[in-house]
């Protein structure tokens, strides 16, 4: 079978590294790339494999895994962060997929159970959330471009149908530190890199769209209260994304005019998008067709 190396990010990490560590000791060579953790997760990691290496803290979080890849000597590589754990079901399916390893792929996707405040959040959209992890190692890299980007294949790519499990949020403030620490400032700079100029309306269009994304287009609410704190969370998360934005161009007088007349009139377009996805979804989950053709008609006045 062909040999596979482990590429596992990590910092300050001595309360998970062991069980990532744990759930791929099937591999042919564990590699770590600390991010300067200032705990035990070194220590912990070399009860598991010698092949250890200290990095800077990068914002840019890919940079350092792309160095992790670098040291690898295994023709395939699986890249996993420290919260996350491979099953013993996709154990197998990798196993599986190495031994035909000369097949047409080049890399695959792995679905990804997000487990977020104690529950595995299966819409909201967050899963299947395909993580392009496992690939042939001259194939596959980062683009170092963007904090959530995915590893970039040179040739096709399939997808397993066994998920990791990523052991994701698991406190608000968890969820606030990384949001103003790294992906936000992140986010912003791509925007604005991109050219992008602060808008007004888009203060409120940047959370609105997310959220109705997430609680209505990606069925959050079937995560109940869960799917309702995420979306809007994640609302807030783009609000910050502009306000970051707002900051680095200096705080400019974006709009001048009546701002209660615009904001109302940017709020009044946003009830009727609310109003849609509300009449949408009550069709939807309405199972009596004679009830569906009244909601139809009811809602269209």
């Amino acid at each position: 079978m062909t040999r596979l190396s482990v590429v596992i990010s990590a910092y300050n990490a001595q309360d998970k590294i062991e069980d990532c560590l744990k759930s791929i000791r099937f591999a042919d060579e564990i590699i770590l790339v600390d991010n300067s953790s200032s705990d035990k997760t070194v220590e912990i990691a070399k009860k598991y494999t010698s092949k250890i290496f200290d990095r800077p803290n990068n914002p840019m979080l890919n940079v350092n895994k792309n160095y992790g890849f670098s040291k690898a000597t295994g023709e395939w590589i699986l890249c996993l962060d420290d919260d996350e754990r491979v099953t013993t079901e996709l154990e197998k399916e990798i196993k599986e997929v190495l031994k035909v390893s000369v097949g047409k792929f080049d890399g695959y996707f792995i679905p990804r159970k997000n487990i977020i405040f104690g529950k595995w959040i299966e819409h909201t959209g967050w899963y299947p959330d395909p993580q392009l992890r496992l690939f042939r190692r001259a194939k596959g890299k980062f683009e170092e471009k963007h904090v959530h980007e995915m590893v970039k294949v040179n040739g096709e790519v399939g997808t397993l149908s066994e998920p990791m499990l990523h052991y994701n949020y698991q406190t608000v403030s968890q969820f606030l530190y990384k949001m103003s620490n790294i992906y936000v400032p992140n986010e912003a700079e791509v925007l604005i890199n991109k050219g992008y100029k602060v808008n007004f309306a888009d203060a409120i269009k940047f959370p609105l769209k997310e959220f109705l994304a997430r609680f209505f287009a990606q069925e959050g609410y079937r995560d109940g209260f869960h799917g309702l704190m995420l979306s809007l969370l994640m609302a807030f998360y783009h609000l910050c994304v502009f306000a970051f934005v707002w900051e680095k161009q200096g705080f400019s007088e974006i709009e001048k005019g009546n701002i209660l007349q615009k904001t109302t009139h940017e709020m009044q377009t946003a009830s009727k998008e609310l109003k849609f996805w509300l009449r949408n979804e009550k069709i939807k989950n309405t199972k009596n067709p004679a009830k569906k053709i009244f909601y139809k008609a009811f809602f269209r006045k």
